[in-house]
């Protein structure tokens, strides 16, 4: 068979695959086009880090000048929020976009505290993974199961040198697609042993008096430092902080070889940075503590994309809203109910910012032996804390019990631990009330005062409602309604 003009049929074939041949490969050039769009992410997590220790955020003491170059090029937040004070827990809801409460991440993931996500839970990486991320991660993890968490590289290097994990990142920087990379330094947590030979030897927060390959060390003197107001100001204090600023430096001068390793690829102009910490500094008071020293932190995002420089942003945010917010970043859809927290991409370059003044945490666990559930509503200037198991005393973490600066008061029998009595420190009401605008140390409860009776019910219906809409089982604890809980039996 022929057709008209002698056209074989076929040549026609071979024609039209031709054709077909060159759609497909403009296509797929397209695609690659569209996703050479996406820009890089890294998220970097440093470990126990609070807003007292950083110079962006008004320390002029503590040295930190990449850190501090970050938030004269990109946004520093000032009301940026953890939801649990506890490395785990915290890092749990980083990567999911949950609360730990509807997850099953209580608290420590590992040795026999072995508290694990849900295995049917998903998490960031895996979804930027599917959507044509390189995912990688390096130093703590500190999550479980490895299912949910997943990453498609791990690297290694040791977590208290940044300087050479910065290093052994060269490979990802180069990816070929767009990356993700989730950095994890273990400074400036306490390190090994936490129970000196003596009880006033300080913490090393990880230093080394040989000191680190590459890595300058930055000594400070205890004379020096800035003691937060809910620390006592002892020796033994100014101490222990003179060695946690010592760690702080040395993530600061990871996340510079981090920075310019970037600039050499030439990627640094399609790479958004986002730098903030898991929780407070551990100390007693900030860390595994709801008040604000353990839960408000640092939050700079440098989004090279924006037209946004050295800006400061007062929304309130929190670490739910990680995940949906790197995802919208990342150009990837995503189904919005999925996730408990919401994509603050949008005002990341707003002055001015309405709707964002509120939000929620959710403590439980620490190690396993420290059952003391809290929760919390922050409400513009009002915050709510329900201590659940307030009959309890409350529990201390193994590292911050032995910290000197806690054992300086115990031992010595004084009565009061900074700006509280030990008495008040360890046993606290079932509700606190404050007035963070007037109050910003939290010490003056509003709850037991009458005329604040009705803020009081009106933040603990706000609370309810969070706990109902984040299946939060606690929420048990208002009237032993157990719906939440099911038959118990495996249909």
């Amino acid at each position: 068979m022929k057709f008209k003009n002698n056209f074989p049929l076929k040549l026609l074939f071979i024609f039209t695959a031709i054709i077909f041949v060159g759609c497909s490969k403009k296509q797929k050039e397209v695609a690659l086009i569209a996703k050479s769009n996406q820009p890089n992410i890294i998220l970097f997590v440093a470990d126990d880090h609070g807003t007292d220790a950083i110079g962006a955020y008004g320390n002029p003491i503590i040295k930190t000048p990449n850190l501090d170059k970050l938030a004269t090029e990109g946004v520093k937040f000032t009301n940026a929020y953890c939801t649990s004070a506890s490395c785990a827990a915290s890092r749990s809801v980083i990567l999911s976009g949950k609360f730990g409460h509807a997850t099953g991440s209580y608290g420590h993931v590992h040795d026999y505290h072995h508290f694990s996500t849900y295995d049917r839970e998903t998490s960031l990486p895996v979804i930027m993974e599917s959507a044509g991320y390189e995912t990688a991660r390096i130093g703590k993890y500190h999550v479980a199961p490895e299912k949910v968490y997943h990453f498609n590289t791990v690297l290694e290097a040791d977590p208290r040198n940044t300087v050479a994990m910065a290093e052994a990142c060269a490979d990802v920087l180069k990816s070929d697609k767009p990356f993700f990379l989730y950095f994890c330094t273990d400074d400036p947590h306490r390190g090994h042993p936490f129970e000196p030979e003596q009880w006033d030897v300080p913490n090393s927060f990880g230093n080394k008096k040989e000191g680190y390959k590459d890595v300058e060390t930055i000594v400070y003197d205890p004379k020096d430092v800035l003691v937060p107001s809910f620390l006592p100001d002892t020796k033994q204090t100014r101490e222990e902080i003179a060695q946690y600023y010592q760690s702080v430096s040395r993530i600061d001068q990871g996340f510079g070889k981090l920075m310019k390793m970037l600039k050499q690829t030439g990627k640094d102009k399609n790479t958004i940075v986002i730098y903030i910490s898991d929780n407070g500094m551990a100390f007693p008071g900030a860390k595994t503590t709801v008040n604000e020293p353990g839960i408000k932190l640092p939050c700079i995002i440098k989004d090279p994309t924006k037209d946004i420089k050295n800006a400061t942003n007062e929304a309130m945010v929190s670490w739910v809203d990680l995940a949906p917010t790197i995802l919208d970043m990342a150009k990837i859809d995503f189904k919005k109910e999925q996730f408990h927290g919401t994509s603050f991409n949008s005002i990341l370059d707003k002055s001015e910012v309405e709707g964002w003044d509120e939000i929620y945490a959710s403590h439980t666990f620490h190690e396993i032996t420290m059952y003391y559930p809290m929760r919390v509503v922050r409400s513009k200037n009002y915050k709510l804390i329900w201590n659940i198991a307030y009959r309890l005393e409350y529990p201390f973490a193994s590292d911050l019990w032995a910290s000197s600066t806690w054992q300086s008061i115990y031992k010595n029998n004084i009565e009061y631990f900074g700006p509280k009595t030990v008495k008040e420190f360890l046993f606290r009401p079932e509700f606190e009330l404050y007035d963070l605008e007037k109050d910003a140390a939290e010490l003056n409860n509003l709850a037991v005062k009458k005329e604040f009776e009705m803020v009081l019910e009106e933040m603990k219906t706000k609370m309810k409602k969070f706990q109902t809409k984040t299946q939060d089982p606690w929420a048990i604890m208002w009237s032993h309604d157990a719906s939440l809980q099911g038959s118990g039996v495996n249909l």
